[in-house]
């Protein structure tokens, strides 16, 4: 499920918010983004030409990966 959702929602358009899928993430600069996959949470950074996946978590460690390893701006 969670592949089938990587491959739909970030090989073609994976800047595109959405209220329900992506979410760009405000206040750090690492990751850029969240994609949501029912309990998944998916944090990637886009780049020219590429999407760097950093982190595949449950909902709920998704916060406390945020802390520990997202980058404040």
């Amino acid at each position: 499920m969670v592949r089938d959702a990587i491959e739909k929602h970030l090989r073609h358009e994976p800047m595109k918010v959405s209220k329900s899928r992506i979410k760009r993430l405000r206040g750090i600069s690492r990751p850029q983004y969240r994609l949501r996959v029912d309990e998944i949470r998916v944090f990637y950074d886009v780049s020219e030409d590429s999407v760097e996946i950093l982190a595949i978590v449950p909902k709920s460690q998704a916060e406390e990966w945020l802390e520990s390893l997202g980058e404040s701006e």
